[in-house]
């Protein structure tokens, strides 16, 4: 039997990049399914254009709503989407032909394209970025540490050519707002399994990534908007472990003075 395709996507008022996502997957998906987090803009009425299945369900993290999406899925495969990717068309092209085989692989993984500020970038560790997003479905479950999601397989995987086309901030504002997002979540899950770290420790991290980005994975050759990347990925590594630290002194400090 051939496959056939269900998209999950969760979505928290992504009405500026809902719509290209769900245009991109119209030649490959039988069924698409949304799982949103309440939003209050104009994401729902904007899906609602596209034949998808629009779930609203309270947001716990990203591991456990990219779960929820996967578990209402009902064909035998599941492609999973960001809100905020698209299919290239040489990947839907290599998924069309994909889908008039009998797969052996449980899974299979794309490389993913980031454009930043209008910038496609190839460096700094973004590309290829080989992301795991097709899995057969029973075959694989979301984990990993919050915000971090990864798909976890069992079995064997494959590689699909093409890129994910990734649109990930379009202002430096968004970056940045996104940095203390993420950090925050992060923290709180390395608060929560009793991760500790340093002040020196958090100045090494934090040099040891602009160096990472800029000089070892060539961030240079991205110019400005490489630097820019690579000094805000070490801005981010500060922010994170920044608050894990705040949260241990002021946990101390309430012990103190109880």
């Amino acid at each position: 039997m051939l496959p056939t395709i269900s998209v999950a996507i969760i979505t928290y008022n992504e009405e500026r990049n809902i719509q290209r996502c769900l245009e991109s997957v119209q030649q490959i998906a039988e069924e698409i399914i949304i799982v949103d987090s309440f939003s209050t803009d104009q994401t729902e009425h904007i899906s609602n254009e596209f034949n998808v299945r629009f779930i609203q369900n309270k947001f716990e993290g990203h591991i456990q709503q990219k779960n929820v999406a996967l578990q209402l899925c009902s064909n035998a495969w599941v492609l999973s989407l960001d809100a905020d990717e698209a299919l290239s068309n040489e990947l839907i092209e290599s998924i069309v032909a994909w889908k008039k085989t009998h797969p052996s692989k449980n899974a299979y993984s794309f490389h993913r394209l980031t454009n930043y500020c209008g910038k496609w970038v190839r460096h700094c560790g973004w590309y290829p970025d080989e992301k795991i997003r097709l899995v057969r479905k029973g075959k694989a479950t979301w984990g990993g540490v919050n915000p971090h999601d990864k798909l976890i397989v069992e079995g064997s995987t494959g590689k699909i050519e093409g890129d994910i086309l990734h649109y990930s901030y379009y202002t430096k504002d968004d970056h940045l707002k996104q940095i203390d997002y993420f950090g925050k979540i992060a923290a709180n899950e390395m608060y929560r399994i009793g991760k500790k770290t340093a002040l020196l420790l958090i100045y090494l991290k934090t040099i040891v990534q602009f160096i990472k980005s800029f000089v070892i994975k060539r961030g240079f050759l991205d110019g400005k908007t490489g630097f820019q990347i690579s000094y805000l990925s070490a801005f981010a590594t500060y922010r994170k472990y920044s608050l894990l630290r705040h949260m241990y002194n002021e946990n101390n400090h309430n012990l103190k003075n109880r």
